[in-house]
């Protein structure tokens, strides 16, 4: 099994960012700690960032043909794109949203989601962790 996983704007500052909302952990960690469990699953992961809405978008079409599944922390994004909800439903893949706070607990601008509309479940607010359940979950998908 292939999953893409993508991050959006500002999620290479983990660490830096915001630490009391985000954490201390760095994107390297973030990075090391999928690595691992991808490995541990036997599964192949693709890590991709980005800062710029059109190269997120452009990592969703590559990976049609190619991706079983796709995490995605589209980061600010989330609350703004319709070309990355688009680009979703575009290439038909099984997608999980991924937040690391509780964006239900956050600002009132960050509870509306457009992305959501195009992925098979959403996990908010358990850290990094989130994206290994991701993770899990497309490989349970998978294997039903």
């Amino acid at each position: 099994m292939n999953i893409l996983i993508i991050n959006g704007p500002n999620l290479n500052m983990l660490g830096i960012r915001e630490p009391d909302v985000y954490g201390a952990e760095t994107y390297e960690t973030l990075c090391r700690n999928i690595r691992s469990h991808a490995a541990a699953l036997g599964v192949t992961v693709e890590l991709r960032q980005s800062n710029h809405e059109g190269e997120l978008v452009d990592f969703i079409q590559a990976a049609y043909g190619s991706a079983d599944g796709i995490v995605i922390n589209p980061g600010a994004y989330t609350h703004t794109s319709i070309a990355l909800l688009d680009a979703v439903k575009a290439v038909g893949i099984p997608t999980v949203e991924v937040h690391i706070s509780d964006l239900s607990r956050r600002e009132a601008f960050r509870q509306i989601s457009y992305i959501r509309a195009a992925c098979i479940a959403t996990i908010s607010g358990h850290g990094l962790d989130g994206y290994l359940e991701a993770m899990d979950l497309l490989i349970e998908r998978a294997r039903a």
